[in-house]
C-alpha cells in the first residue's frame, strides 16, 4: 500500500490594524489506500470531525474576540473595585480577561492602567515591562495631559523604563498613524465646527454634513472604522478630532440607518466607543420624537423606561444609569 499524506492547514490572518494575533494551525495526518474506498472516506471523515473541525471553531473563536462582552465584564470587575473593595478578586478577574483580550483603556474607566498600577502597589504580577510598553499607545491620543502623570512616570522608571523611551514610543506610535486618514478627518472637523455656530448658516452645514457622511462611508470601505489608533485626537495643527461628535452629527443624516448597523460591528471588534455610538442613536431619537434608547437625549415630558434603557445599554457593553452617575461623582471628587 502506498501511503498517501494528506494535510490541511487552518490559517486565519488578521490585519495588524485589528490588534488581534495571526493564528495558525497546521495539522497533517495519514491514510492508505485500500481496496474498499467506502472505508478510506469514513477514515478521513472520522479525522475531519474529531480534529479539523473543532479546531477550526476553536481558531476562529479566539481570533474573534467580541468586545461587548469584554466591556460588560470590565463594568463587572470596576464593581468589585468600587462598591465591594475587593482589590484582589478584581485583580484576579482583570488578569484573566487581559490575556483573553487585547486591553483597551477607556475614558472614565481606565482598566489596563488601574490595574497595572494597583497591581503594583498590591505587589502583584501585572505583566512588567510588557503591559507598560502596552499601556502607552492606548494613553498616547491624550499624551499631552497623561505625561502630567508624575506618579506613572515613576512607576515605569521603576521597572527600568526611563522617560525619554517612553516618550520616543509616543512618537512612533504618532508615526505609525494613517498619514491620508489624519489630513482627510482634520479637514473634516474643520468643515464640522466652521458652520454651527448660527442657524442662519443651516444649508451651509447640511452640505457640510453630507461631505463628512461621504467621507465616513468611503473610510469603513477602505480602512474600517476611523478609531484613535489610526488617526489619533489630535489632527494637523492640533484640530481636535473625537470622532464621537462627528457621529454625533451623522443623527441627522440620510444615512442613518446604514451608520445605526454598521457601527455595532465596530463596538463589538473593540474600535468604537459604546458610549459614542448611543449618544448618536439618542440624538436622532430625541430629534425625531422616537422612543429614547439609552437615556442620553430625553424631552422633559419623556418618561424613561430605565429597565429597558439598562437592558439595551448592556447590549452593547455599557453600564446602567445608576453606575453611570457614580463615575460622575467619582470624577468630580478626583478634580477637587
Amino acid at each position: 500500500m502506498q501511503p498517501y499524506e494528506y494535510g490541511m492547514i487552518v490559517r486565519i490572518l488578521i490585519s495588524k490594524q485589528a490588534n488581534i494575533r495571526v493564528c495558525s494551525l497546521c495539522i497533517y495526518f495519514k491514510t492508505y489506500s485500500v481496496d474498499m474506498k467506502s472505508f478510506n472516506i469514513l477514515y478521513n471523515l472520522r479525522y475531519f470531525f474529531l480534529i479539523i473541525f473543532p479546531a477550526a471553531i476553536i481558531i476562529s473563536c479566539m481570533c474573534k474576540r467580541n468586545y461587548i462582552i469584554y466591556y460588560n465584564r470590565v463594568y463587572e470587575i470596576n464593581s468589585l473595585y468600587s462598591v465591594e473593595k475587593d482589590t484582589l478578586k478584581a485583580l484576579r478577574k482583570s488578569r484573566k480577561l487581559f490575556r483573553r483580550y487585547e486591553p483597551k483603556n477607556q475614558e472614565r474607566v481606565d482598566e489596563f492602567e488601574k490595574f497595572i498600577t494597583l497591581s503594583d502597589k498590591q505587589h502583584k504580577n501585572f505583566g512588567g515591562k510588557k503591559s507598560l510598553y502596552k499601556l502607552i499607545p492606548l494613553v498616547a491620543p491624550y499624551w499631552k495631559y497623561w505625561k502630567q502623570e508624575t506618579d506613572l512616570f515613576k512607576l515605569y522608571r521603576k521597572y527600568g523604563i526611563d522617560s525619554l523611551e517612553v516618550e520616543q514610543k509616543v512618537s512612533d506610535w504618532k508615526k505609525s498613524l494613517n498619514r491620508q486618514l489624519v489630513d482627510s478627518f482634520s479637514i473634516a472637523f474643520i468643515r464640522d465646527q466652521q458652520n454651527r455656530q448660527h442657524d442662519s448658516l443651516r444649508s451651509k452645514r447640511k452640505g457640510d454634513d453630507e461631505k463628512n457622511t461621504e467621507l465616513l462611508m468611503w473610510t469603513f470601505k477602505n480602512y474600517g472604522y476611523p478609531s484613535m489608533q489610526k488617526i489619533g485626537l489630535y489632527g494637523n495643527k492640533e484640530v481636535f478630532m473625537p470622532m464621537g461628535l462627528l457621529l454625533n452629527h451623522m443623527a441627522e443624516s440620510k444615512q442613518y440607518d446604514y451608520f445605526k448597523i454598521k457601527l455595532l460591528d465596530y463596538i463589538k471588534s473593540g474600535e468604537l466607543p459604546p458610549i459614542d455610538y448611543m449618544e448618536m442613536v439618542d440624538k436622532h431619537n430625541w430629534l425625531f420624537n422616537k422612543e429614547n434608547e439609552y437615556g442620553l437625549f430625553s424631552h422633559h415630558y419623556t418618561v424613561l423606561d430605565t429597565a429597558k434603557i439598562n437592558r439595551n445599554r448592556k447590549l452593547i457593553g455599557f453600564h446602567g444609569l445608576k453606575n453611570r452617575g457614580k463615575m460622575i461623582k467619582e470624577d468630580q471628587k478626583k478634580e477637587r
